[in-house]
């Protein structure tokens, strides 16, 4: 390709155009700023300078002037609610609603707003009032969750039950895994009160509402065992397997309790190596090596541990191996081996918790709600080294 000349050209042009542009988008910059209220400076130059109480003012009479400020103070309060800040947000938000002009679509965006200001504060009450003002407008989706979240706070199961199948009938997705645990929390505190039938009957709507519900068919063994039928618990319990064979090991302990109290210990140790062989879990293993131990014998508890930490290494596996390896130890050999056990076992310590898969929130116990995220069934019932494992 030859150069031509007139190419030379081209480059001035592009600098010419460049400086016109410049030029205009400061024309026009200058334009927008000095159509801006003045308030609009003094309370950008308060929040600025930290003096938040001044900046609302300022903003809040500038709402008074100048409609169309609507915005900047729905901005302005989000601001403050994000940060902690919620007595502002609330005032920002309330200041809004005062105007006797504010269009329907603004006044319930207002008052959306205002409801999670109190949601964040703590004003569970108010929250719960400003959110039923919204049932039926833009925000009756956003407002029922919200009030589903309140109910839950407040342990108000039964309003929680309510506003999660209103939810549902809403087309906001299904909500029958938290409708079941709201009915298991319901016939939990029935059984504290020793109200048998009432529980149950509230256990039956939660694995109608959820046929997977673990905790459900955990709460009807533990009823049946209450009522000295510990046949009919196991085969409440051994359900477990069918709905959820990683959660048999929530179930193990009562299990090996019951087949001792019928006096066929081992037949439920042999159940337990069972399910340890198809699930790896070193909460199956713990009581699995201690009803052995009593039963068979400290070789054959031994073997169990033996075996399943070379199959599944971890060194959770390792502590409980090293637990078996100390009744075999000489005399002048256990402070030794009690010196590696106990650095072992501090760092499987560290290991031996179970982990929110929605928020990561990390707990020595399991939960059904998580109590970081308020999620259900967000736990595994392994520990974090075993998911590692595994994964």
């Amino acid at each position: 390709m030859e150069f031509e000349i007139w190419w030379l050209l081209i480059i001035p042009l592009f600098f010419i155009l460049g400086w016109v542009a410049a030029r205009v988008d400061i024309k026009q910059l200058i334009s927008e700023s000095r159509s801006l209220p003045r308030g609009y400076f003094n309370g950008l130059n308060f929040l600025l300078n930290d003096q938040h109480d001044k900046a609302v003012d300022s903003f809040i009479e500038m709402l008074k002037l100048d409609p169309e400020t609507v915005e900047l103070h729905f901005a302005l309060g989000n601001l403050f609610r994000r940060r902690g800040e919620t007595e502002r947000a609330i005032r920002v938000h309330q200041n809004l609603l005062l105007r006797p002009d504010l269009p329907q679509d603004q006044k319930a965006q207002a008052n959306f707003e205002l409801g999670q200001d109190y949601l964040k504060a703590g004003l569970l009450d108010r929250a719960e009032e400003t959110f039923g003002l919204l049932l039926n407008s833009t925000y009756s989706v956003q407002s029922r969750r919200a009030l589903l979240e309140i109910y839950q706070r407040e342990k108000d199961w039964k309003r929680a039950i309510e506003a999660a199948f209103a939810l549902q009938n809403s087309g906001a997705g299904t909500r029958q895994k938290e409708i079941a645990q709201f009915y298991c929390e319901l016939a939990q505190d029935e059984i504290l009160n020793a109200q048998n039938q009432a529980a149950v009957e509230l256990l039956d709507k939660s694995l109608a509402a959820d046929r997977s519900n673990v905790r459900a068919t955990m709460l009807r063994g533990d009823i049946y065992l209450a009522e000295h039928q510990p046949e009919l618990a196991l085969q409440t319990w051994r359900r477990v397997e069918q709905q959820s064979v990683s959660h048999v090991s929530l179930v193990a302990q009562r299990i090996m309790d019951a087949y001792k109290s019928l006096q066929r210990a081992q037949e439920g140790i042999n159940l337990l190596k069972n399910y340890l062989e198809h699930t790896p879990s070193i909460d199956l293993l713990e009581v699995l090596y201690q009803a052995s131990l009593d039963v068979e014998g400290r070789e054959a508890a031994t073997q169990i541990v033996l075996e399943e930490v070379k199959r599944t290494p971890t060194l959770l596996g390792l502590d409980k191996l090293l637990d078996a390896r100390m009744l075999y130890v000489a005399p002048d050999r256990l402070q030794e081996l009690s010196m590696v056990k106990n650095l072992v076992h501090g760092y499987a310590k560290k290991l031996a918790r179970y982990q929110c898969s929605h928020c990561g929130f990390k707990a020595r116990q399991f939960y059904w709600q998580c109590p970081g995220c308020s999620r259900w069934e967000t736990y595994a019932p392994r520990r974090t080294e075993e998911l590692n494992v595994m994964n």
